[in-house]
């Protein structure tokens, strides 16, 4: 029903904001990564979902189009309501969420709080075709990334590096040079850690 809102940011916490349309404030709630993509400047839009039950109506905003698409992929899944599906795009950005569907890494969704092995293995189950079908992602450029990129980590805390910084290093090398073969993210790592 409400597709998006536009209109002065009146207040931003890390899990809801309150956006004034038109003198009408809308409290909508929002994942840490949409909190960390609203500018604070007054005028904002965000593309919002509004889930309708029996005792509430509620109102959820993204800052794309995209990560609310995520969202109502996973509020399909049996088993995810709308507060799992917001700690898991707060968990992870987007494009990990998408990434760890696609490439059935039950790790990654696991590792978000409240997920258990049972849930994120059928969030891989329900959504892995539709995801790979929507956004076109070609199966074998994940795995091969997902295989560089284990690499590169396990050889990293070989060396005795601390496995979280060696996966934020790792993350951002990757966003940068999608392609970069595993010598190289391990040389580029070794100069950022």
């Amino acid at each position: 029903m409400i597709t998006h809102l536009e209109g002065k940011l009146v207040e931003k916490n890390p899990t809801d904001v309150v956006i004034d349309c038109n003198g009408v404030g809308y409290f909508v709630n929002i994942s840490l990564h949409t909190f960390g993509q609203i500018p604070d400047k007054e005028h904002i839009r965000l593309y919002t979902h509004l889930q309708v039950k029996e005792d509430a109506h509620t109102l959820y905003g993204f800052s794309s189009k995209t990560e609310r698409e995520i969202f109502k992929l996973l509020l399909s899944v049996s088993g995810v309501g709308a507060s799992t599906a917001r700690t898991m795009l707060s968990s992870l950005n987007p494009e990990q969420v998408k990434e760890a569907i696609a490439s059935a890494d039950v790790a990654v969704i696991q590792s978000i709080k409240g997920i258990g092995a049972k849930t994120a293995q059928r969030v891989i189950l329900d959504l892995k075709d539709k995801v790979l079908k929507v956004y076109g992602i070609d199966e074998v450029s994940i795995t091969q990334n997902n295989t560089n990129k284990s690499e590169a980590l396990s050889a990293l805390e070989v060396l005795g590096f601390n496995k979280k910084q060696s996966e934020k290093v790792i993350e951002k090398l990757m966003s940068q040079q999608p392609d970069a073969n595993v010598e190289t993210l391990i040389k580029d790592a070794l100069k950022n850690l």
